[in-house]
């Protein structure tokens, strides 16, 4: 079954800096009527891709939902006079790797957490058995590895590798001292982060507070609003709204009432300074992630 790109938006965020959103659109599915990953997950709460590029350079953060998306992707870039790619992966879940195959001839940087990460899944993720489908097949894997904080050199811009553990272990943030924008992929999500590893949620509050006290001139998640990602952006309150929610998941564990209040009650607080805005479908998320939490801490 092919994958729809046709809501793709390609979103200009300054002089080298370009996003490609999709998903957030009522009554559109992607891939399949049928229950599945791509369509549930990244294209439901809307995902965006990001790259950066000085002449002939760019540098690809996440290759999107589909080799379709990357495909899409890289023909825009090589539209604006792209002739050399890199990719940066943030981390090694479905929704940010689905497209490496349409980079395969390129170089693909990731964190050493997330090559062992994909490789310890290769099979199933190939075979749809991880998450269902669709299948990613053939799984490109990363061809280079790196550990700590590293930069590279885009055209000659400067854009900093900063790994964190926050939503997954592997996490991986760009900061590009240009402009002073933090690409944040999954460490920060508006409405709330998906809780994926409910055991570490101590370490993910850990490099919340390193993360708090980074400068910057925006956030930019991967997750988010589009009216948000293509104006001003995020600025520090998100990352603030992210650790109260993640603070009060362990206690509404003990909690009954918070554990029946429904998001717009859990985060109130967050909704009217503004910080995130409410997005319906992560009332699922959020019975999930207390889910998830309370068994973890049972």
């Amino acid at each position: 079954m092919l994958i729809s790109t046709d809501t793709l938006r390609v979103v200009d965020l300054g002089p080298h800096l370009i996003g490609f959103y999709d998903g957030r659109v009522a009554g559109k599915r992607a891939f399949s009527a049928e229950p599945n990953w791509l369509d549930d997950g990244g294209f439901a709460l809307g995902i965006c891709s990001y790259a950066i590029h000085s002449g002939q350079h760019a540098l690809v953060y996440d290759t999107h939902l589909s080799v379709a998306h990357a495909t899409r992707i890289r023909e825009v870039l090589s539209q604006r006079g792209v002739k050399k790619f890199r990719v940066v992966l943030s981390h090694w879940h479905l929704d940010h790797i689905a497209g490496n195959a349409a980079f395969a001839d390129c170089e693909i940087i990731a964190g050493e957490a997330t090559v062992e990460l994909l490789h310890r899944n290769k099979d199933l993720i190939e075979s749809g058995k991880l998450d269902g489908a669709p299948a990613i097949f053939p799984l490109v894997m990363p061809t280079r590895s790196f550990a700590g904080e590293t930069s590279l050199d885009v055209g000659g811009l400067q854009v900093d590798l900063r790994p964190l553990d926050i939503h997954s272990r592997d996490g991986v943030t760009l900061f590009l001292p240009h402009d002073g924008t933090l690409l944040a992929g999954d460490t920060l999500e508006d409405t709330v982060t998906y809780v994926d590893e409910p055991n570490r949620l101590g370490h993910h509050l850990r490099d919340l507070e390193r993360m708090h006290g980074w400068s910057f001139s925006r956030i930019l998640p991967n997750h988010g609003a589009l009216e948000r990602i293509a104006g001003a952006g995020y600025d520090a309150s998100l990352i603030a709204a992210t650790q109260d929610y993640v603070s009060r998941l362990s206690l509404a564990a003990g909690d009954p009432s918070l554990q029946a209040a429904d998001l717009r009650h859990f985060i109130a607080d967050q909704l009217r300074a503004g910080s995130v805005t409410y997005f319906a479908p992560y009332e699922a998320i959020h019975r999930g992630n207390l889910e998830k939490v309370a068994t973890a801490l049972r």
